[in-house]
């Protein structure tokens, strides 16, 4: 059997658990909702309505987590326990199931699906329903072990789902002392718990990160929102850090939620920012729960996990190490030399010192070296080690320096400007960076 699925997703835990209580192996096959593989041609065929969970089984395709989990018992159950063919204990089994579709999980969806739409939850209405709807459940617990009748149904797994959601949001279960009860006994009987838990605790990384941006844009005032399940892309928009992971994730088709993050008033320093990333730098990304910073590493994660073929960072070791090399020259000389030099008139109106404007000399000699014969800085193709390079290179736009001294740097620059996708926009950034600039560096003098 193939199941198309999302760890994360309610529904999807669901069945896993029902699986694992009937001694069935499903075909995990992921549904990376963010790329909209459920919009695919080939999803689309099996289901029209392109959602998950999604059962094929033997050419049956089926979805809705209910359904899928009623017909795993139905067709492969060694007895009737888990969805008892009794019309009247079925009957009571199903109003559970309903009741957790359309009232209780309902009520979660209204309330805490927007904080991924906007950074803010449901209104307050939306929560009393979450209220009511528990209070419900725990009128059905009363004198009760399980949810529909007096013993482990799919009922319970169902809902057992939809409660550990709201345990992971922090929902306080305590004022319904039967759920409470209950919960605590679906936990030790119900298989698959595990593996639920696993998968509540990547969405919890995914709503912890959501909620740590939604607090920090509010006390920024920032004006951005947070898209569902997008990459956060904290930045400064003129920095050469910020504009290669732009450009980057241009090439590899991704779209990154931009977060202002304003270092000359000392944003990066507000607790909500160091709890996403407690070196307190841009740029940081933050995708689904998973954080990363420090630009050359982003770029090549962009690159690993979401890249259609490896050609900006190849697997082959030999090329792997070459583009490597050329990410820690930026790094550690180029970027380096760039911004001891420059750097300064954002504080005093006045760039470094010789012995630093002859270290960027010498640092632009060697990529100069690097480029005798060359297309490419690292191979015959575009890589990232020349999109963090041409963010670097390109910075001189904003200052004063002759780079016709290169003509390797030169020739490469030109080109690589035609080939890099999103240097407009990175020359849109540079441009505005040049502006802001010339207008500071009035003010200092």
């Amino acid at each position: 059997m193939d199941f198309y699925y999302s760890p994360r997703g309610s529904g999807c835990r669901t069945v896993i658990m029902v699986a694992k209580a009937l001694g069935l192996e499903l075909n995990k096959k992921l549904v990376n909702t963010i790329d909209k593989d459920q919009l695919k041609p080939e999803f689309v065929k099996l289901n029209p309505q392109h959602t998950i969970p999604t059962l094929v089984d033997n050419g049956l395709s089926i979805w809705e987590s209910r359904a899928i989990a009623v017909y795993l018992i139905e067709q492969y159950g060694k007895d009737d326990s888990l969805f008892p063919k009794d019309p009247r204990k079925q009957a009571l089994v199903n109003q559970r199931l309903y009741f957790d579709m359309g009232t209780l999980y309902d009520s979660f969806a209204k309330y805490y699906y927007p904080l991924f739409h906007t950074g803010k939850p449901g209104s307050d209405e939306d929560f009393k329903k979450i209220e009511t709807s528990f209070e419900y459940l725990n009128i059905f617990l009363e004198g009760q072990d399980y949810v529909a009748g007096d013993q482990l149904t799919v009922a319970d797994i169902a809902i057992l789902s939809t409660v550990s959601t709201f345990d992971i949001v922090d929902f306080d279960l305590s004022k319904y002392p039967n759920v409470v009860r209950w919960y605590a006994n679906a936990k030790k009987v119900t298989p698959g718990w595990d593996e639920n838990w696993s998968g509540l605790l990547q969405l919890k990384a995914v709503f912890d990160a959501r909620k740590a941006a939604a607090k920090f844009l509010n006390f920024s005032g920032s004006g951005a929102t947070i898209a569902l399940l997008k990459m956060d892309l904290y930045n400064m928009s003129g920095s050469p850090s910020t504009r290669a992971v732009i450009m980057t994730a241009k090439a590899v088709g991704v779209e990154l939620n931009s977060i202002q993050v304003n270092t000359f008033v000392g944003e990066q320093l507000k607790p909500e920012f160091v709890k996403i990333n407690p070196q307190h730098t841009i740029p940081t990304l933050v995708d689904n729960g998973f954080v990363i910073w420090e630009t050359r590493a982003i770029v090549v994660y962009l690159v690993e996990q979401y890249g259609k073929d490896d050609s900006l960072y190849p697997k082959d070791p030999q090329k792997q190490a070459l583009i490597n090399q050329l990410l820690y020259f930026d790094m550690g000389t180029l970027y380096e030399a760039i911004a001891k030099y420059f750097f300064p008139l954002l504080r005093t109106g006045k760039p470094g010192t010789q012995e630093n404007f002859e270290k960027l000399v010498a640092a632009f000699n060697l990529l100069n070296t690097f480029l005798e014969g060359q297309d490419y800085v690292a191979g015959s193709q575009l890589s990232v080690a020349d999109i963090v390079i041409l963010a670097t290179v390109s910075t001189t736009e904003m200052v004063e320096f002759d780079l016709e001294q290169f003509p390797n740097v030169i020739r490469w620059y030109k080109n690589a400007q035609k080939v890099t996708p999103g240097w407009d926009e990175n020359l849109e950034r540079i441009q505005s960076a040049k502006k802001f600039l010339a207008e500071n560096l009035i003010e200092k003098l």
